[in-house]
């Protein structure tokens, strides 16, 4: 059994996308601007910043500076509350919690809508940190850095540690680690290249970290 279980959030733990999504929409409607991709077609996952240099083509400081707090200002008061849990998750967390298993998260999501998630959600009580690129000064540049700076500052064996998440970035972000890593079948990503073995559902991923 694994000792130390890092969890991705966004397509792992909970979808969010609707609630994202709403939020991208009434940013850019604030600022009267067009998606230049649908944005059924974004991707859930990336980094704020980078998400809205796709949308609008624009590398302006100041243009996504501002879009980025339009879109802080919806999804930071009700928006993040519209985020839904994926089945069989409230039981994956029990389940690890009466093992014993020191839990934490590990994402790419902002650190205070990440923290906002799980007061609604009640979820504080199942992970002993929560990581974010932004939790740091200066911020992080990717989520391998965020796995390095976790395994450090929890002092975690990666032999007995494991990454939980939904992306081949997920994948790829705990192979420079040296964790091993553990797909997941309901999120937004798949792994059709590396030929990666996917947990269809939390009861199989629960028999897999506890085995």
């Amino acid at each position: 059994m694994f000792q130390s279980i890092i969890f991705d959030l966004d397509g792992t733990l909970i979808d969010s996308r609707a609630a994202i999504l709403d939020a991208f929409g009434k940013a850019l409607a604030a600022r009267a601007m067009q998606p230049l991709i649908a944005l059924s077609a974004v991707r859930i996952g990336p980094p704020l910043a980078e998400t809205l240099r796709e949308l609008t083509g624009s590398s302006d400081p100041a243009l996504l500076d501002s879009l980025a707090e339009h879109f802080k200002a919806h999804y930071d008061s009700t928006g993040y509350q519209a985020s839904e849990v994926f089945a069989g998750i409230p039981e994956l967390l029990e389940a690890l919690a009466a093992t014993g298993a020191r839990c934490f998260l590990a994402t790419n999501k902002r650190y205070l809508p990440t923290c906002l998630i799980l007061q609604h959600l009640r979820w504080q009580k199942y992970f002993e940190a929560v990581y974010a690129l932004d939790r740091e000064t200066p911020r992080l540049p990717d989520k391998t850095a965020m796995l390095a700076h976790l395994v450090a500052e929890q002092a975690l064996d990666a032999r007995n540690s494991i990454y939980v998440g939904d992306t081949p970035e997920d994948e790829a972000a705990a192979d420079a680690n040296g964790l091993p890593f553990a797909a997941v079948g309901w999120g937004y990503g798949s792994f059709p290249a590396t030929g990666m073995r996917c947990l269809a559902t939390p009861r199989e991923l629960i028999a897999f970290l506890t085995q």
